[in-house]
């Protein structure tokens, strides 16, 4: 099989986001912030050049974000249900503070390992790892030799990473402590090998910088 390229690119700032509360499933709108690398993404991609197909998370940051890539490529992107970000249950929509003021015990387990002290009600990282490593996996099977740009979340991709690249997913918020909004991560998957080969490079680099 000839290995294929994905571009893993987190969605633009969301409101919820610059009040560094948990999004999860909940659907945020994107912040002025957040369209603006939105734009810088399809600029950057346009300028890269060679990506061929455009997949995206169902949930609208992320559709919002993959949309100046469709424009400035042509292309239409796949929405893909394996993409959605993680269920954050107890979490969602509430700040690591709030959370802490209520529970300190949950949030030190869950800072220990996320796996073990997944916060009540959430969707367990395993079946997160599960669920987008199989989106990816067929994403990289339908598009063999082929570079893909996947707009999707956080805490979704750095849990796959850790399950592609053989890291305990209970340990992906001390690996891979965040990715930044419109960065692109780059992996290369090959049947069942997967390879690291950039992570978190920026977009929006004012012009007249070196990418």
């Amino acid at each position: 099989m000839t290995a294929a390229r994905l571009l893993l690119v987190r969605h633009g700032e969301t409101v919820w986001h610059a009040e560094n509360r948990y999004a999860g499933s909940s659907d945020v709108a994107l912040t002025d912030a957040g369209v603006r690398q939105a734009g810088a993404l399809g600029a950057w991609a346009a300028k890269r050049g060679g990506i061929e197909a455009l997949a995206c998370s169902p949930l609208e940051r992320a559709r919002l974000t993959a949309r100046p890539v469709a424009e400035a490529l042509g292309l239409t992107p796949s929405v893909h249900e394996g993409l959605r970000e993680a269920d954050f249950g107890w979490g969602e929509g509430r700040t690591i503070a709030e959370m802490e003021a209520e529970d300190p015990a949950a949030v030190r387990a869950f800072r220990q390992d996320a796996e073990r002290g997944a916060f009540p009600g959430s969707e367990p990282p395993a079946e997160v790892a599960a669920r987008v490593t199989g989106a990816l996996r067929e994403l990289a099977g339908a598009h063999p030799g082929r570079t893909v740009l996947v707009v999707a979340h956080n805490t979704a991709f750095r849990i796959a990473l850790c399950s592609l690249l053989g890291i305990p997913v209970g340990r992906y918020r001390l690996v891979l402590p965040r990715l930044d909004n419109a960065a692109v991560t780059e992996i290369e998957i090959d049947g069942a090998r997967t390879a690291l080969r950039a992570l978190n490079v920026p977009t929006d680099v004012p012009t007249g910088e070196a990418a």
